[in-house]
């Protein structure tokens, strides 16, 4: 396990550092003027151009600026924006937001799919089958800011029950509607997923051995059906911790929330490429680590599975 652990982490390095080179070139190449509107209609003095050309190195290659940019970031270091932010200041701002906010999603998605996945898996071609097969098909084939805007006038405007916007202080009760929201297509996708793989254990020659000897239902799906249909869902929902934090931009302007999302919009707007640098690349950290805690799930769900 300790061999397979740190092997692991050694592998992630080379994935780390060929993921935001892709990055920092896709976002540093994009053509355009890096200083359009920084000082008006009348754009800015070439003495201004000289003077910030030098301090965020525009001039040097392209492998000089990445080899500088990774030297500070493993010193902690972002970088700032052109009006001299610091850029690790916006990611402590923006992230926990958008943290909680895909938190919420995550267990929203486990809990009511993975519910609907085993209620239907073990009782097919009922009357819930159908109307979970429907409704989850109805989600996928939604975009989410329709069930965002659909479902903020319903709850929000009309009925009352939950403020349309969330506050700055991000209540648990205010996170559920946006929470949902965000998970939604995803949670469809789980629900799915679970109810096939429920079904197909379920006719497995272990489940029929549990139940001829008596075994109590409750014991032989919590235990050994439910335990061994989890690999796919835990591998869905592993993953989808960094897909719902990168994919919340609709979602954060929906609702107002000061996210991830919206930051890295305002960023690709403005042309703070140093911003969408940053933020992506901690997301590409919560991806690989995300990873990492799902492959040694594995050997928790599936005896079968060692790490030797």
């Amino acid at each position: 396990m300790g061999r397979y652990l740190v092997r692991r982490l050694l592998q992630l390095v080379p994935v780390f550092i060929g993921t935001t080179l892709m990055i920092y070139l896709l976002v540093w190449k994009v053509p355009g003027d890096p200083f359009a509107g920084k000082c008006g209609d009348r754009g800015c003095p070439e003495n201004y151009r000289a003077m910030m050309t030098e301090k965020f190195q525009l001039d040097q290659p392209w492998f000089v600026q990445y080899a500088t940019y990774m030297k500070n970031l493993l010193q902690g270091d972002f970088g700032t924006t052109w009006s001299g932010r610091e850029v690790g200041d916006i990611i402590a701002t923006a992230y926990p937001n958008t943290l909680k906010l895909a938190a919420m999603a995550l267990v929203i998605e486990a809990v009511i799919g993975l519910t609907a996945g085993v209620l239907t898996g073990l009782r097919r071609n009922g009357f819930l089958d159908n109307l979970v097969l429907v409704s989850t098909l109805f989600l996928i084939a939604l975009p989410v800011f329709v069930v965002g805007f659909v479902l903020q006038w319903f709850f929000g405007v009309k009925w009352g029950i939950v403020t349309p916007t969330v506050s700055n202080e991000m209540r648990l009760t205010e996170l559920i509607l946006p929470g949902f929201v965000l998970g939604s297509a995803s949670m469809a996708y789980i629900a799915r997923v679970s109810r096939t793989s429920i079904a197909e254990n379920r006719r497995a020659d272990y489940v029929r051995t549990a139940i001829a000897k008596g075994l109590p239902m409750r014991r032989v799906v919590g235990i050994h059906l439910l335990r061994n249909s989890l690999i796919p869902v835990v591998t869905l929902l592993g993953t989808d911790l960094g897909a719902l934090m990168g994919g919340a931009i609709i979602t954060e302007g929906i609702f107002g929330i000061n996210g991830v999302g919206r930051t890295v919009l305002r960023a690709i707007v403005t042309k703070e490429s140093a911003t969408v640098v940053s933020i992506v690349v901690v997301l590409v950290l919560v991806y690989l680590l995300m990873n990492l805690v799902v492959d040694l799930l594995y050997a928790a769900l599936d005896p079968r599975i060692r790490y030797e």
